[in-house]
């Protein structure tokens, strides 16, 4: 088991090194850089240039990799243009936000997805079996951010249950119970969005490892030995259906990282994912590398888990 981790751990830091030049690279290759259309528009080429050359922009790339490296292990991610701030204080304003949002939507995942795909799987066949698995088909089919454009129009506008945008009402004093509320209420339809989308590949996952457990050889045994019925199912067919699902949480914050990103926009939510659209188009150099490195680790670090999670479920896919 240590081996394995091991092995899997020190895999992810040359992931992690070849993610972080690629980043600062393609952010490079950008068209135009964070000073267009920040300076004066008669500003000289000669002070443009010597802009350029203090903040370094013109030394060759991997010497700039080298400093954003050495500023990186520093804890400073710099500057952003835009925002007229420290990138680590920008992205920690947002932060907690995303994090709120990511956690909260996992929670409803498995809260709908463990009940439905028990049901599904216990009952195949049946009319609700076949409503569910309607319902599955139907998400993956759904494009997210159309059917968070839905949700926001139907309970946001038209019915007018839950805040449009923003993630607390203005005026509210912190730590106070309007103030707890009002974040939840404003975090509510954006987590039933993501969640609601996200639930139909455990759902299908579960649905599957149920009905394959209830045909393996084990399960004929323990009916023939006189098991109750309700006993082989609690006892041998939903706990040996149920442990892979612990390890899809690593994935499941793999998939929401995309999923955050368009939410956030749609519903105005100021969190990382609004942010970084935000900064690609005014191209902001110093948050688009920064955000995207640490979308980029956070996926890694994720599927790493389920990696290792999975290898404690079942030691058969453990690296010898």
């Amino acid at each position: 088991m240590w081996k394995f981790t091991i092995r899997r751990m020190l895999i992810v830091i040359p992931q992690i090194i070849l993610l972080s030049v690629l980043v600062f690279v393609l952010a490079k290759m950008m068209p135009g850089d964070a000073l267009t259309g920040q300076l004066d528009p008669d500003a000289s080429q000669e002070s443009i240039d010597n802009i350029r050359e203090k903040l370094g922009w013109n030394d060759p790339w991997y010497q700039q990799y080298g400093n954003w490296v050495v500023d990186l292990s520093k804890g400073d991610l710099g500057q952003s243009f835009t925002y007229k701030m420290p990138v680590t204080e920008l992205i920690g304003q947002r932060l907690k936000n995303t994090v709120w949002l990511s956690l909260f939507s996992v929670i409803l995942i498995y809260v709908i997805s463990v009940p439905l795909g028990i049901i599904s799987g216990r009952y195949n066949d049946s009319i609700l079996d076949h409503a569910i698995t309607g319902y599955t088909y139907l998400g993956f089919a759904t494009p997210l951010f159309i059917f968070a454009l839905v949700m926001l129009w139907v309970f946001g506008y038209h019915f007018g249950w839950f805040p449009t945008s923003g993630s607390v009402a203005p005026g509210m004093e912190p730590g106070s119970l309007e103030y707890v509320m009002s974040r939840f209420k404003h975090l509510l339809l954006p987590s039933i969005s993501l969640a609601l989308i996200g639930v139909v590949g455990t759902v299908q996952y579960l649905r599957s490892e149920i009905i394959d457990t209830k045909q393996k050889d084990f399960i004929t045994t323990a009916r023939a030995k006189g098991a109750s019925e309700s006993r082989v199912y609690n006892r041998h067919i939903l706990r040996n259906s149920l442990l892979p699902i612990a390890a899809f949480f690593g994935y499941e914050v793999v998939n929401l990282i995309s999923g955050t990103i368009f939410v956030e926009m749609i519903y105005g939510y100021p969190g990382m994912g609004q942010l970084f659209l935000e900064v690609i188009q005014l191209r902001d150099y110093s948050v688009v590398t920064s955000l995207v490195l640490l979308y980029g680790i956070a996926a890694v670090v994720g599927t790493l888990l389920s990696d290792i999670t999975l290898s404690i479920v079942d030691p058969r896919i453990r690296i010898k």
